[in-house]
């Protein structure tokens, strides 16, 4: 039976909680350090030591880290080893978030499967788009796609930053920036939304976002093509008035659910049992017809 170690000293619910219970739904074990306090680390332990140590005992390791780059340090230290395990990046400094993108990118197929998939859509961006790594792995993958275009809406102080922009402009994906919310929702196709990244504020700097030109609530949503989608990572901050999650736009909470199962995904894929699934799921009865 696998076995994986979530280690995670950097705080988190959704994607803790999606990783794990995907493990479970494979009948995969874990193990898991959510406080560096309760591990060797607090004796002086360094970080390629401890992730040595757990990759003997586990196969492969999840990690969720507030500095960026340690996924990456991670796996070159496998490639290193007589016995590598893989690494899955779950969330890295400011830096990337490459299994949030992945269900992302899979909600707005999803979404935009009966309108032609994600080639031709304007996705909107909006928010702390200078500390999320959330749209910057998302960046990352919308350059596979055509004539998409991105349009980042955030106050100067957070906007995105020019790495990514530069990378969308030499994968040829138009993009833009502005200010005006209100005049850009109606020529959007989806718009993901993010909080406020306080956690890496050093002076406060949170406190300037501007909610009255930058949130999303019953005002202005009539704005929105009736056809476009409403995503956002979660957790939420003022950024989204709760009132707009009955609105049928609004995707966010099936985003989130998107996440067990992408992230199911991922880990077969690595332990490469999709043939072992496929026969599992062809003995599963087909659903019935739902209750009226």
């Amino acid at each position: 039976q696998a076995r994986a170690m979530l280690y995670f000293p950097q705080p988190s619910t959704r994607t803790f909680l999606s990783f794990n219970n995907a493990c479970h739904v494979l009948g995969i074990r874990t193990s898991e350090i959510r406080d560096p306090a309760t591990s060797s680390e607090v004796k002086g332990e360094t970080f390629d030591d401890s992730i040595r140590t757990f990759s003997s005992y586990v196969d492969v390791i999840i990690m969720r880290t507030p500095k960026a780059g340690y996924a990456a340090q991670a796996a070159a230290l496998m490639d290193r080893i007589p016995r590598p395990v893989p690494i899955i990046n779950a969330g890295s400094g400011k830096d990337q978030h490459p299994t949030q993108a992945l269900l992302d990118i899979y909600t707005l197929e999803r979404s935009f499967s009966l309108r032609g998939g994600i080639d031709g859509k304007v996705i909107g961006m909006m928010g702390d788009l200078k500390r999320g790594r959330t749209v910057r792995s998302l960046c990352g993958l919308l350059r596979n796609y055509r004539d998409v275009r991105v349009v980042f809406i955030a106050p100067a102080p957070f906007a995105m930053e020019p790495d990514v922009k530069a990378r969308l402009t030499a994968a040829g994906i138009a993009w833009s920036e502005t200010e005006d919310l209100g005049g850009t929702l109606p020529e959007l196709d989806a718009l993901y939304v993010t909080r406020m990244q306080t956690e890496w504020d050093s002076e406060n700097e949170s406190s300037s976002m501007d909610y009255g030109r930058f949130s999303l609530h019953p005002g202005n949503i009539g704005r929105l093509k009736p056809e476009a989608i409403i995503m956002h990572p979660l957790p939420r901050g003022p950024e989204i008035d709760p009132a707009v999650d009955s609105d049928p736009r609004a995707i966010y909470w099936r985003q989130e659910r998107n996440g067990m199962w992408m992230r199911a995904a991922i880990l077969i894929k690595i332990f490469r049992i999709e043939d072992r699934v496929a026969a599992l799921a062809s003995e599963v009865p087909p659903a019935g017809p739902d209750p009226a």
